[in-house]
């Protein structure tokens, strides 16, 4: 009983301090709601890609992102999930 509820005990604590990321819209999602949302994409990234659909218009799929300076396959990859473009 004692290995279970210390196994238990072990595993709330594992989770309270992982984050599950919440899915963004890139075309209307400000830079901290991006950097917050996406693995790998800190604030200067975040800006990036607002300063991409500034210039080059609104994004029409998710995997555009890799067209962001700085941003690749593997980014895209570990994130596509959570890219909206709706």
């Amino acid at each position: 009983m004692k290995i279970t509820t210390t196994l238990a005990a072990a595993a709330v604590l594992a989770f309270s301090s992982y984050s599950f990321a919440s899915p963004v819209n890139i075309n209307t999602a400000n830079a901290t709601e991006i950097a917050e949302a996406l693995t790998g994409i800190g604030m200067v990234k975040a800006q990036a890609i607002i300063d991409y659909r500034t210039s080059n218009g609104l994004f029409s799929s998710a995997d555009q992102i890799i067209m962001v300076r700085g941003i690749g396959d593997a980014t895209f990859e570990r994130n596509k999930v959570d890219i909206l473009v709706e």
